[in-house]
C-alpha cells in the first residue's frame, strides 16, 4: 500500500499552510527523513517534523495516508503552500503528554546540548543534524562530526535510561553495546556501528547475539550492586501484579467473558516459570534481530529503552518469535546452551516452553505504559495493542498445549 503524506507548515508561531499528498519511499510513520528531505527540496528551506497529527487507512505504524506538523526554519516564498484550515489552537496549543522533541523549541534546545557535548568530548559537529525518525517513543537524529557519524536519541520518562543500562553491559562485554559519547536525562549520543540491522542473520550472527547476551546477564544477575538506578521492576511479584491491574482495566474490558477468565489462568505460569531457576537480571525487554547490528563479525546490540529487571526468559523468546521459521531452533539452542552452562540445574528449555503466553501479558502491560505516557494524536500507534498481546498470549497457550 505505501505511505503518502500532508504536513501542516508552521513558521514560528504562525501557520503557513499545507503541502501534500506526496508519496515517500518507507511506509514506517516514525521514519520521517524522507519526509524532510522532500519538503526541504520543496520549499527550499530547512524544516523539522514534529509529530503526527493524523493517521487515514494505515495501521501497524505503516501505510495510509499521515498527516504530520512540521515547523519552518525559515519561512518559504509565498505560493508554495496550499490555504487548510486549520484548528491553530489544537495544532501549537500546550498538551501535557506532548514530548519534548514534539515542539521546536524542545528540539533545538536538544540539538544545542549534542552539540556542546560532542565540542567538550573532541567531536566538534561539521553540518546539519539528519532527523531520522520521530514518534512517542523516541527521536532519532545523524550527527555528521570530524570523527564520523554520531546518534543522537531522546526517550520519553517511561523508557530506560539507555546509558546506564549499556554502561553496566559494557563493564561485562563492551564489543556488546554501541559506544557512549555523551548522555543526559533521557538523552544519549551513541556512536555509530558501522554494518546492518540483523533480520535475515546467518546462524553464526544468531548465536553469537544470543550467547553474549545470556553470558552478559549471568554475570550481572550475581552483581546486585551493578543494577542501574531506577531500572524498572518487573520481576515475578511486581508483573503479575501489574497484569492483574491490566486485566482489571480498560483493555480487560475489551476482551470476552471467557477471554478474561482464560487470561486469568494464565498467571498460574508464574511459579512454575520461577521453578526453571533463571536467575533475575537485566533484560533487554526487545531482543529481536532487527536490535542487532553487525557488519559480519560479533552484532551489538541497540535500543535498550525498554530494559528492566527481571526473568530473561523474555529475550530468548523474543529472539526466536522474530526470526524466520527456519532460524529459529538456532536461537533456542543458543538461548538454551547458554544458560544452561552458566546456572547449574536451571531449565532454560522448559522456561521457554512455560513462559510464551506471559511474555505477551508482560508487552500487553508495556503498550498500556505507553498509551498513558503519550499524548492523543499518537495512541494510534498503540491503540488496541493490550487487548490484542493479550489475546496473542491465549493462543500462544493454546499453540504450546
Amino acid at each position: 500500500m505505501g505511505r503518502t503524506v500532508s504536513a501542516l507548515v508552521t513558521w514560528g508561531d504562525t501557520y503557513l499552510g499545507a503541502i501534500g499528498p506526496f508519496a515517500v519511499s518507507l511506509p514506517w510513520w516514525s521514519e520521517v527523513e524522507p519526509v524532510v528531505a522532500h519538503l526541504r527540496e520543496v520549499l527550499d528551506v530547512p524544516v523539522l517534523v514534529l509529530r503526527l497529527l493524523l493517521v487515514e487507512d494505515g495501521e501497524g505504524a505503516r501505510d495510509g495516508h499521515v498527516t504530520y506538523h512540521v515547523a519552518a526554519l525559515s519561512r518559504p516564498v509565498p505560493g508554495l503552500l496550499a490555504e487548510r484550515p486549520v484548528d491553530h489552537a489544537a495544532l501549537t496549543g500546550p498538551e501535557e503528554l506532548r514530548s519534548p522533541w514534539a515542539r521546536l523549541e524542545g528540539i533545538r534546545e536538544l540539538l544545542d546540548w549534542a552539540s556542546d557535548t560532542l565540542g567538550a568530548a573532541g567531536r566538534r559537529v561539521t553540518g546539519p543534524a539528519v532527523q531520522r525518525k520521530t514518534w512517542n517513543l523516541a527521536a532519532l537524529f545523524r550527527l555528521p562530526t570530524e570523527k564520523g557519524p554520531v546518534w543522537l536519541k531522546a526517550t520519553p520518562g517511561f523508557a530506560a535510561d539507555e546509558a546506564s543500562v549499556i554502561a553496566a553491559f559494557a563493564r561485562v562485554d563492551p564489543a556488546l553495546v554501541p559506544p557512549v559519547i555523551g548522555a543526559g536525562p533521557r538523552r544519549v549520543l551513541l556512536g555509530h556501528l558501522p554494518g546492518e540491522d540483523c533480520w535475515d542473520a546467518p546462524p553464526q550472527i544468531i548465536t553469537s547475539a544470543v550467547r553474549r547476551l545470556a553470558a552478559a546477564q549471568a554475570v550481572l544477575a550475581g552483581q546486585p550492586a551493578s543494577l542501574p538506578p531506577g531500572l524498572p521492576d518487573r520481576r515475578t511479584p511486581v508483573i503479575a501484579g501489574q497484569i492483574r491491574a491490566l486485566l482489571d482495566s480498560q483493555a480487560g474490558g475489551e476482551l470476552g467473558a471467557g477471554e478474561m477468565t482464560a487470561a486469568r489462568g494464565l498467571l498460574s505460569r508464574f511459579p512454575l516459570l520461577d521453578e526453571c531457576g533463571l536467575p533475575d537480571t537485566i533484560v533487554h525487554g526487545d531482543f529481536h534481530p532487527g536490535n542487532w547490528r553487525s557488519d559480519g563479525g560479533p552484532p551489538a546490540v541497540v535500543d535498550w529503552a525498554d530494559a528492566h529487571f527481571g526473568n530473561p526468559v523474555l529475550d530468548g523468546l523474543r529472539a526466536c518469535d522474530f526470526l524466520p521459521q527456519g532460524k529459529r531452533p538456532a536461537a533456542a539452542r543458543a538461548w538454551i546452551n547458554a544458560w544452561a552452562s552458566r546456572i547449574p540445574g536451571c531449565e532454560p528449555a522448559r522456561a521457554l516452553r512455560i513462559a510464551g503466553p506471559l511474555a505477551h501479558l508482560t508487552y500487553a502491560v508495556r503498550y498500556q505504559e505507553f498509551l498513558d505516557g503519550i499524548e492523543p494524536s499518537e495512541r494510534i500507534y498503540h491503540l488496541g495493542d493490550p487487548a490484542a498481546a493479550i489475546r496473542a498470549a491465549l493462543r500462544s497457550a493454546k499453540d504450546r498445549r
